[in-house]
């Protein structure tokens, strides 16, 4: 037998048998999902529904737990995942308000969808929770977690007594975030004006000013005090939906604010 002949044929036979071994590394190649851990998401759409309208559901995939709010009430649940499996439950703690009607058809959905889901598609800032005949259940979009060019009314204000409060009836605190690290706003009686450094979940405010109107009455003088307290007293935040949590190093909070519409 020709000895190029040989050679020619034992070439290819290598050759067949190494492309036949990267097509089976191929095909065992498993593309990785990216993961929900550290994650924030506002639900977006339910099957048949849109989000009640300041009732916005929301998740947060944090160290084994999802946390948030159904729209109505706050909950805790484990959760687990592998690749884009998911399992999430079962029932945890959670507050146990009353809200309107449609809120509270709504809030069971959300719960229904988080423990029916089975798996999850993450997409260009959406995350779809799919049930385990792979129908979507849930559609979320990621949680902003900008304070630049934001805008937000005060709900309640930590009044350096052990003791968060709302706000005195009638009266209005809001706070406006610029793009040049600057948050101004109304005390309920003052004009205020500070500086602010945001990165990533840490937020300091200082050179705190405002004008000096008297206001028209003592509730008033105390809660803008307690409210000025409180912004130098802000270590951290955190974005859930529509809402913004202001807390001290020690984790108490010092004001909940809500997004302006």
């Amino acid at each position: 037998m020709n000895t190029k002949t040989i050679h020619c044929g034992l070439h290819v036979f290598v050759t067949v048998i190494a492309m036949g071994l990267a097509g089976c590394a191929s095909m065992n190649t498993v593309t990785e999902s990216p993961s929900v851990e550290g994650t924030a998401w506002v639900l977006s759409s339910l099957p048949g529904r849109s989000p009640v309208p300041g009732a916005t559901p929301t998740v947060r995939f944090e160290a084994g737990r999802v946390t948030g709010s159904d729209g109505c009430n706050r909950f805790s649940l484990p959760f687990t995942a592998h690749g884009s499996q998911i399992e999430i439950g079962p029932l945890g703690p959670s507050t146990q308000m009353a809200c309107a009607e449609s809120t509270m058809e709504q809030a069971k959905a959300f719960s229904s969808a988080l423990l029916t889901a089975r798996s999850f598609r993450r997409g260009d800032g959406t995350l779809e929770l799919l049930n385990a005949d792979r129908v979507v259940v849930a559609t979320l979009v990621s949680q902003a977690q900008s304070l630049a060019g934001s805008s937000w009314s005060v709900l309640n204000i930590n009044n350096g007594r052990q003791a968060v409060v709302g706000l005195v009836s009638d009266s209005t605190i809001t706070m406006a975030f610029d793009t040049e690290g600057r948050v101004s706003g109304t005390t309920g009686c003052n004009r205020y004006t500070a500086a602010y450094s945001a990165e990533g979940d840490t937020l300091r405010f200082s050179s705190v000013a405002a004008t000096r109107r008297a206001c028209d009455n003592r509730a008033l003088q105390e809660q803008e005090e307690a409210f000025l307290r409180a912004l130098e007293s802000v270590a951290t935040l955190r974005f859930e939906g529509d809402w913004l949590d202001l807390r001290q190093k020690d984790g108490a909070m010092s004001v909940l604010l809500e997004r302006k519409r």
